[in-house]
């Protein structure tokens, strides 16, 4: 029987996009949201398993454990995708920003890592984790600080558990910059943010979906960041 993939913050955008692959491909899935938007019920109708999860407490993140271990025994990779927004604010004390990101970000992986360690192990048509940071690991951000440091946090993460998990387990990380706007985007801030970029485009994603088969499917990469950004690093 095929091991399933724990996908986290699956509700929408790139975490969705994966689950409904994998489910197209018939790959058996468990993922997490933290709202129950539509596209969760359309999950479950196709077949995955979806979990509520609060991650922002490590309360939450214990029980979440203890449902994932009593749904499965082994897992083919672990998608760290669940993440937040939350940028600096007059309304917000620091110190209560920095906690929100670096546990959702930074908190919940590395709890979620070493609890399924053996899980991942069991696996037997090898395994992976896969964390998806954030372009800003590489510059910073005036408007998400907190943010951009936990994605930091989460980035330098990868190495140390490429280093304690192999050669059993890969990990690896990948940095999206632009993948997809969101609705509400205005055309003024569509043109410049798709300036930022050498290749200027809005992917969509399917980019997103690729890069992460790619790291799957890839038996001798570990430890390692891919860059899903256009080429904004050298504009």
């Amino acid at each position: 029987m095929t091991s399933p993939i724990l996908i986290t913050g699956a509700g929408q955008r790139i975490g969705l996009a994966f689950a409904s692959h994998c489910l197209e491909k018939g790959t058996p899935v468990i993922v997490t949201y933290r709202t129950r938007r539509p596209a969760v019920d359309t999950l479950e109708k196709a077949g995955a398993r979806c979990i509520h999860a609060d991650f922002s407490t490590n309360e939450g993140v214990a029980t979440f454990i203890d449902q994932l271990k009593a749904e499965t025994s082994t897992l083919r990779a672990i998608i760290h995708n669940a993440s937040d927004w939350l940028p600096e604010s007059p309304d917000t004390a620091p110190a209560e920003v920095m906690a929100a990101m670096m546990q959702i970000h930074t908190m919940t992986p590395y709890c979620i890592n070493l609890a399924c360690r053996d899980l991942l192990e069991r696996s037997e048509t090898g395994a992976d984790i896969v964390h998806m940071t954030d372009y800003v690991v590489e510059k910073g951000s005036a408007k998400h600080i907190a943010y951009a440091a936990s994605k930091a946090a989460l980035d330098n993460l990868t190495l140390s558990f490429a280093r304690l998990l192999a050669p059993k387990v890969k990990v690896n990380a990948i940095a999206p910059s632009l993948i997809m706007f969101n609705k509400d985007d205005d055309e003024a801030y569509r043109a410049k943010t798709l300036k930022k970029s050498l290749l200027g485009i809005e992917p969509g994603e399917s980019a997103a979906v690729e890069a992460i088969e790619f790291l799957l499917n890839n038996p001798y990469i570990t430890g390692r960041t891919i860059g899903l950004d256009g080429g904004r690093h050298l504009v």
